[in-house]
């Protein structure tokens, strides 16, 4: 028996796509949208996601994996994905969201918008796109939901992953005998992914002192990008910015029982830290959700190679 596989054909601005096909090596994109009324459900997290340039075009010029949906204010998805926006600056962004968004302006970037966050986006040149699906209504304004085991869906599917041979896209499930059985793998997620997916997890609060105020507010690694961490929720914690650095530089951690620690060595080295006093040995906030919560492994790691003690 086939499994099903599911994958979404979203109409896609040819401005976003146009000049991301130009950047070389993404590993994340944000496929925003200027509106930020509602989540996108229409499929599960590493579902394929396909690029679909409306009129004149009318064909598929890429794919990635769907990876989490969140409704952002757009200068937060913009400090998170920066020119993964598919735009050379921020306000470049902001011009483009103001043609296509409904409701007044606001150029400090403080209004919500959609970001579906796409891990591992593959784009393909103009000789190398795809025909949309031959059952795409040209009236339907944000996108469609195929089925990728039969009929049109599976001849997109098929087809990019044939455009994409050779490159390590991650498949994330392949369909078709054509290619083997179906297997799940988890696509590798990025910085921007990363960050939104801990702000979101972490219910926009500090996990130390529960700040709100989200400007003030950084995803930390627990274990470094840098030295083998991975953007891996598990691997973040939600901290106000000065306690972030702290955390980095090793004058505070947090045990693998979720207890905040201060150094000694902050007051020795600074004759100050006063402010962090009231937070020690704390329990942190952790999220709801267990698979969220900060590995144990990796707290333990910083606790023994990172804090000061």
């Amino acid at each position: 028996m086939t499994s099903s596989l599911s994958g979404y054909v979203a109409n896609t601005d040819y401005e976003w796509y146009r000049f991301l096909s130009e950047q070389p090596q993404l590993d994340e994109v944000n496929f925003w949208q200027p509106s930020g009324g509602r989540a996108f459900r229409a499929v599960s997290p590493a579902a394929p996601f396909f690029f679909k340039l409306k009129s004149p075009h009318y064909k598929i010029a890429g794919f990635g994996y769907f990876a989490r949906h969140s409704i952002e204010p757009s200068w937060n998805a913009w400090e998170a994905f920066g020119t993964a926006n598919g735009a050379p600056d921020f306000a470049s962004m902001q011009e483009r969201i103001e043609r296509l968004r409904r409701g007044p302006s606001d150029r400090s970037g403080g209004y919500k918008i959609g970001c579906i966050m796409i891990a591992q986006p593959t784009f393909f040149k103009t000789d190398q796109w795809i025909d949309q699906p031959n059952d795409f209504h040209r009236a339907i304004q944000q996108g469609a939901t195929y089925d990728l085991t039969e009929g049109e869906g599976k001849r997109i599917w098929e087809e990019c992953l044939l455009r994409a041979r050779g490159e390590d896209v991650g498949v994330a499930q392949v369909a078709s005998n054509r290619f083997g059985a179906p297997t799940l793998i988890v696509p590798r997620r990025g910085q921007g992914i990363f960050k939104i997916g801990v702000t979101s997890a972490y219910g926009r609060a500090c996990a130390v002192t529960g700040e709100h105020s989200l400007p003030a507010l950084e995803a930390a690694h627990i274990l470094p990008y840098a030295e083998g961490g991975e953007h891996h929720i598990s691997n973040g914690l939600l901290l106000r910015s000065d306690i972030h650095r702290l955390f980095d530089k090793g004058y505070v951690t947090v045990t693998p029982d979720y207890r905040f620690n201060v150094s000694k060595r902050l007051k020795e080295d600074f004759d100050n830290g006063r402010s962090y006093q009231p937070f020690d040995k704390k329990p942190i906030h952790v999220p709801e959700l267990a698979r969220d919560r900060p590995d144990a492994n990796l707290l333990d790691w910083h606790n023994t190679q990172r804090f000061l003690g």
